[in-house]
């Protein structure tokens, strides 16, 4: 076992039981900061529940297809970069939304042509809202390599050019807040927990002890330095375990074990990897994480995780493009998800085709629009 130091020495008392060197202490917990950047390098870079929670949010939503009748918004939406993928960028936005609770789209015009151009993702943590007066956001300052570029609205319509998509706040009325951040906590205890357990390993899953000192009064202060030397260069790490230890001047080794239920995380990771995963809206089982893994209950978890968290990622995206393009293509464009085209829905479609095909009341026209098409 590798003791933790520094060993705690305290004034001489007059008692009678031994002296104790205490090799392991408890301290206050500390836990971690809520900010998109920290949320990013402990959870998505250093946690495979939260990596693979927010991949598969990303990648259902932006494997949604959006559509449009505008011709221009459509070419846009299809090709939003000259170099680039619809589902890249799309994948990129809704990645920093489940991250940092914040997406920033922006929108590239060519002098002398109507419409956008195209369409890039901006890094969440590269942007700085800058307010008037009153605190309405009138620009955002982006920051690059060479300093800060100003992206200003439109003196006349108001429109931005940067596109600011954004999760309820309850404490700020300009940026967003992250879902992972709500499951900070647990996302703390869980890598705490992988942190111990591999600690564990390494000391060959052996817990701390005390050493009791059976002489008078405090133990003098060159054994005290020399044991200490003595413990963390020959008796640390998994290469010494099972050496036997030499002890002499009173010392007597009288080892804490831990039990095994008290030694089992299985059951304090998985309860912390739930919480994570609940707060990013992945229901646990599609995480291997143990539960009622019935293939009705799977198949109803993943209807619900398409239902309760994809559709209105991918609805909000949709709404947002089409009142932020009406103005640059100075015409009503509506953006939609194609939902027809969504395999994990095709069940619930079959369904509801059946129904309108047994409704003989219903007219032709009167079914399509039950359906959601256009007449």
């Amino acid at each position: 076992m590798n003791p933790i130091w520094p060993f705690t020495r305290r004034p001489s008392e007059a008692k009678s039981a031994p002296s104790l060197v205490a090799l392991s202490q408890l301290g206050e917990a500390r836990w971690g900061s809520r900010e998109g950047a920290a949320l990013t390098r402990d959870g998505y870079l250093a946690n495979a529940i939260a990596y693979r929670a927010v991949r598969m949010v990303a990648e259902a939503a932006a494997s949604v297809p959006l559509v449009t009748d505008h011709e221009g918004a459509a070419r846009l939406i299809r090709r939003p970069q000259p170099d680039g993928v619809a589902a890249d960028l799309f994948e990129a936005a809704y990645s920093q939304l489940q991250l940092t609770g914040n997406a920033f789209l922006e929108g590239v015009q060519l002098s002398g042509e109507a419409g956008i151009s195209a369409l890039y993702a901006l890094n969440p943590a590269m942007m700085r809202p800058v307010s008037d007066a009153r605190g309405w956001v009138e620009a955002w300052a982006v920051r690059e390599r060479h300093g800060e570029r100003l992206i200003r609205r439109d003196g006349e319509s108001g429109w931005s050019p940067v596109l600011h998509l954004k999760l309820f706040n309850p404490v700020s009325d300009v940026m967003g807040l992250a879902p992972l951040g709500a499951a900070r906590r647990a996302l703390d205890l869980h890598n705490a927990s992988a942190d111990w357990a591999k600690a564990l390993i390494d000391n060959s899953a052996k817990p701390s002890g005390a050493l009791v000192y059976g002489g008078h009064g405090r133990m003098p202060p060159d054994q005290y330095d020399a044991l200490k030397d003595e413990l963390e260069g020959m008796y640390s790490g998994a290469a010494n375990a099972g050496r036997p230890l030499l002890l002499e001047g009173g010392l007597d080794w009288r080892p804490m074990s831990l039990s095994p239920a008290e030694m089992d995380f299985l059951e304090a990771r998985h309860s912390a990897a739930r919480e994570i995963a609940l707060a990013l809206g992945v229901p646990p089982m599609l995480l291997g994480i143990p539960g009622d893994n019935t293939y009705s209950n799977y198949k109803e978890a993943n209807l619900a995780f398409w239902r309760l968290t994809i559709l209105p990622l991918v609805q909000k995206m949709a709404a947002s493009l089409s009142v932020w393009l009406d103005d640059p293509f100075q015409t009503e464009v509506t953006v939609r998800p194609d939902l027809d085209r969504v395999p994990a829905l095709s069940a619930e479609r079959d369904a509801l085709w059946a129904r309108l095909e047994g409704a003989s009341f219903a007219t032709g026209e009167e079914k399509r629009r039950l359906a959601g098409l256009q007449p």
